[in-house]
């Protein structure tokens, strides 16, 4: 992968050197955040992925593995922490009442041995102790949630952001595998599970399409994902869409006291349960279950993607728990990618809302497991000329050339990427691959910051593909979320000067509402609509700090960092001249992180910002240095003017007795292992810290301890022993 960090020879690593690292893992962990929210956003929103999976897990491999190593530079917007995207427009939302997790991956043995030794140590399992998983296909399809009350089909919603989905009820409805009553159901059952398109199905619904003259689908996930999110239901109902339950969210009663168990109860329901399902006693059975499966695969008649294991014990389950996005009893065991060979016809610049310039491959069609591609990422100008971020030789230090051939890798159903170029077919006069020194959109230098793998547009606001792409973030559901102003209207509306900026947006009425007429007379557009849309904006006027915060587009500021910022401050007031007066302490004038942190002592304001729990160095330069653009900040003051801005809403753990207090665990814990009394801990709010200092309020002292129980009583801190802890939280 490009950028992947080398862990050999770091002990021999001088200071700088280690300093150089750590700055290009900080700007790689931003890149990373970035490609993996557009591919997020492309596969769960559009249906129409940009992204290879074995690509996209590369990525969050690659990301996990950086933040492993340098753990003070997790970000706040961490691929780690977030699941799927936003539901797409022309949906009703609906909440979970159970969010609905995605599944960390394992990508061979090791990984899956790994994984089963972590659940011991967790748990304080020994190795020869019984520890049953169940083994399942994972389907390649769109998951689906079905809740069910006194036995009736209520509610269907897609995953969507794994909070809140999208309510597909009607277009469920129609598929012959989701029963529309069960009785004998508990009196709320939320079962969750695939939608999916058999081989055979597939083929024949192309057949059709193509003979109506309609369109084709490149894969039988695109045409579930596509058929299921119809407006109308009818053509929902004319697609041969199937469902596998796989599990459950919401129930007033259990199921039974294993996976296995509960999987076979579904059955009982009428749900359709995956019939290569087994228990496996052991990692062994495990693997060799896979092997199995991935045999198989071809005669299956439906894709599949790799394996899932669970923890069959439903008490384990819940013991084990979750972590921010992923259930820890739970794994994807994945299946290798698919490789083909073809022509390089060009490479196209694509510019993003940050201005990155991202290099995009387009080649002559080829198929790659079943599926014809024309496009593939080549990441950056050191990938293309066969080096990492860091210098290092990638593909042997061979470059990539127009006219190439070259090798395609991809896993899934979307865009590969180019791994591997053939130089035996090199044609002659082939010449090495220039990259762009400015943007090919507005002509602005295009630069690339010490440590930075990605060139960027210096022309910000008068650059017309950064302009469209922010105003497409500013619209975005996590942000102002405007009814009827989706990207499709932007578009148009900036490509006539309707909407140059934020601030035009609510100016809009005033420009061009009057009576209606310029707007209603738009294509696509009427005097209902028309009014609809200034209502919606309306109602904007008045929003919460988090969402401003996040729909300005600055770089490294995602929701939760946003979110961590607004509740921080509390007002726009606070925050912004908070953020004017770090613009003028030295750190944020320093040149790398080395001089900003040699700088923070005499710089309070900038020290407020990267104290907050969550926000570093990289915010705080992001903030400052967007904020003090002249162009910028004009922009973002006009859009202050129309807006009422909310303070941020109380969190949700107030109520928890630990909420927002330091807690640290010694000792030995006799109840619960050190990691649970950790995750149960940080889930009620608390901050777990590893010592005891001035800044912690509890300390809960087990069997054994020794010298932090020494110290918080030399610091007159509270300290409890276990019992007291689980009856403080409501566990005892």
């Amino acid at each position: 992968m490009v950028g992947r960090a080398d862990d050999g020879g770091a002990g021999d690593m001088t200071e700088g050197a280690a300093e150089t690292d750590e700055a290009a893992a900080e700007a790689r962990l931003a890149e990373l955040a970035l490609l993996i929210a557009e591919a997020d956003r492309a596969y769960h929103q559009a249906d129409a992925p940009v992204m290879a999976d074995a690509d996209y897990d590369a990525l969050k491999r690659e990301n996990a593995a950086l933040e492993a190593r340098f753990p003070h530079l997790k970000r706040e917007d961490s691929p780690s922490e977030q699941v799927g995207a936003a539901p797409a427009e022309g949906f009703a939302k609906v909440s979970h009442s159970q969010r609905m997790m995605s599944l960390a991956n394992a990508f061979d043995e090791t990984d899956v041995t790994d994984f089963v030794a972590g659940i011991r140590r967790y748990l304080g399992l020994s190795d020869d102790a019984a520890l049953a998983f169940t083994a399942e296909p994972k389907i390649d399809g769109l998951s689906l949630s079905l809740r069910y009350e006194g036995g009736r089909l209520v509610t269907a919603a897609t995953r969507g952001d794994g909070a809140v989905g999208e309510n597909v009820t009607a277009n469920a409805r129609t598929i012959a595998d989701i029963p529309q009553e069960i009785p004998g159901a508990p009196d709320v059952l939320e079962v969750r599970g695939e939608v999916y398109m058999s081989h055979a199905d597939f083929e024949a619904l192309n057949r059709r399409q193509a003979e109506a003259g309609g369109k084709t689908f490149a894969n039988p996930r695109n045409a579930a994902a596509g058929s299921l999110r119809q407006l109308d239901a009818e053509i929902t109902r004319s697609r041969p869409l199937r469902f596998f339950a796989y599990g459950w969210g919401e129930v007033s009663e259990a199921l039974a006291d294993g996976q296995m168990a509960a999987l076979d109860r579904l059955g009982t329901y009428g749900f359709a349960i995956n019939p290569e399902t087994r228990r496996c006693a052991s990692v062994g059975e495990m693997l060799a279950r896979y092997a199995e499966i991935e045999q198989a695969r071809a005669t299956l008649g439906y894709d599949i993607d790799g394996v899932v294991y669970k923890v069959d014990d439903l008490a384990l389950q819940a013991r084990l728990g979750f972590r921010s996005t992923t259930p820890r009893w739970a794994i994807a065991h994945k299946f290798p990618a698919e490789l083909a060979w073809t022509r390089l016809l060009s490479i196209d610049i694509q510019v993003g809302r940050t201005g990155a310039l991202s290099p995009v491959a387009r080649l002559q069609p080829v198929t790659v497991g079943g599926v014809v591609v024309s496009n593939a990422t080549l990441h950056n100008e050191d990938y293309i000329a066969g080096r990492d971020a860091r210098g290092n030789p990638i593909r042997g230090g061979k470059d990539i050339r127009v006219g190439d051939w070259v090798q395609v890798y991809r896993a899934g159903d979307v865009i590969p990427k180019v791994a591997d170029v053939d130089l035996t077919q090199r044609p002659g006069g082939a010449e090495p691959y220039v990259f762009p020194t400015s943007c090919p959109e507005c002509g602005s230098d295009a630069v690339r910051e010490e440590g930075d793998s990605v060139r960027r547009c210096t022309g910000g606001l008068i650059c017309p593909a950064q302009a469209v792409e922010k105003l497409k973030h500013f619209v975005s559901r996590a942000a102002f979320d405007i009814d009827g102003l989706g990207a499709r209207q932007v578009e148009a509306f900036h490509a006539d000067g309707w909407v140059k900026e934020p601030a035009d947006i609510f100016e809009l009425k005033e420009k061009y509402g009057s009576g209606l007429q310029q707007l209603k007379n738009r294509e696509g557009w009427g005097e209902k609509s028309a009014q609809n849309l200034f209502d919606a904006i309306d109602e904007r006027r008045r929003i919460p700090l988090g969402r401003v915060i996040f729909a300005l587009g600055i770089r490294h500021v995602g929701e939760v960092a946003a979110a961590d910022l607004a509740r921080h401050f509390g007002s726009w007031d606070a925050f912004i001249s908070t953020v004017d007066r770090a613009a003028l302490e030295p750190a944020a004038k320093a040149a790398d992180a080395k001089a900003r942190k040699a700088t923070l002592a005499e710089s309070p304001a900038w020290s407020e910002i990267t104290a907050i729990d969550g926000i570093g160095d990289a915010v705080a330069l992001a903030l400052t240095t967007t904020l003090e653009q002249p162009a910028e900040r004009a922009s973002i003051d006009r859009l202050i003017d129309h807006l009422e801005i909310e303070p941020p809403p109380a969190r949700a753990t107030e109520g928890s007795p630990v909420a927002g207090k330091t807690v640290v665990f010694t000792g030995t814990l006799e109840k619960m292992t050190r990691a649970e009394a950790k995750a149960r801990a940080e889930g009620l709010g608390a901050k777990v810290s590893g010592s005891v200092s001035a800044k912690t309020d509890l300390l809960v002292a087990g069997p054994g301890a020794g010298s932090k129980a020494k110290k918080a009583e030399e610091l007159g801190i509270e300290t409890i022993d276990e019992d007291a802890w689980l009856a403080l939280i409501g566990d005892g």
